[in-house]
């Protein structure tokens, strides 16, 4: 039988989602637990990676268990065994042959940067003061939503069999002293929200103009893109499945 698990984590303490040898990974500790309470060695599977300090709002996961669950209790044990970062908001039955990595339609994450120093939002936001651009920045998730190729704004070495991303939605907006760059795709590339950002915030601040921008994009060489901002910023916020999965 065939669960999905639907987690929310603070990733400061995890070298990212996915198992490594001699590191604490969100996978990891996860494993561990299920393992705990259903006695027997528990493998999961995530919606996809997230890189060491990314937050997640909602992961999905899926695993495999021979016998039925009460999926209510196990979430209640899994809370009360699971560090305090790391909680799970539900779980549900779904069909044998269904991945929580392949068949996401949608996934979304948002960047979050504030612009007045902080003691409270250290580890969880950006701090940058610099004053920035809204509409320019925006002009640029206009442009995204036309693109395709993303090599540009993807991790150098990485494999994959090609860059294609479809955006669904981008956009810059303000929120009191916060300003947060929502994205949602069909797929994500290694690095490629924070390579946005980074970008992004070039033409926020003057540094780079929306035509520039799509010069960078069209050259699909990521030298040419701005940096990679900080991981801390960064939540994979929402992820979406057909709804005939579940059971």
């Amino acid at each position: 039988m065939r669960y999905f698990i639907d987690i929310s984590y603070d990733g400061t303490n995890y070298h990212g989602w996915q198992i490594q040898n001699n590191a604490k990974t969100v996978q990891g500790v996860l494993n561990e637990a299920l393992s705990t309470i259903l006695r027997g060695d528990i493998s999961t599977i995530g919606s996809g990676r997230t890189d060491t300090g990314v937050h997640a709002m909602m992961q999905m996961v899926h695993f495999d268990y021979e016998n039925e669950v009460d999926v209510n209790q196990l979430v209640a044990k899994l809370n009360s065994l699971l560090p305090q970062d790391i909680s799970v908001n539900s779980i549900q039955k779904v069909k044998e042959d269904v991945s929580a990595r392949f068949e996401a339609t949608s996934r979304a994450y948002i960047y979050k940067i504030h612009q007045h120093k902080s003691p409270f939002k250290q580890g969880l936001s950006y701090y940058f003061h610099q004053p920035l651009d809204l509409d320019a920045m925006n002009t640029c998730c206009k442009l995204i939503k036309k693109w395709k190729d993303f090599e540009a704004m993807s991790k150098v070495k990485t494999e994959v069999n090609n860059f294609n991303c479809e955006i669904f939605a981008a956009f810059w907006e303000k929120q009191n002293d916060e300003i947060h760059f929502h994205v949602s795709a069909n797929r994500f590339l290694r690095g490629m929200v924070r390579a946005l950002v980074g970008t992004m915030l070039d033409v926020g601040q003057g540094r780079m103009s929306a035509k520039e921008f799509q010069a960078v994009l069209e050259g699909r060489d990521r030298k040419k893109a701005g940096r990679s901002v900080p991981a801390h910023g960064l939540y994979l916020r929402d992820i979406i499945y057909p709804k005939d999965i579940y059971l």
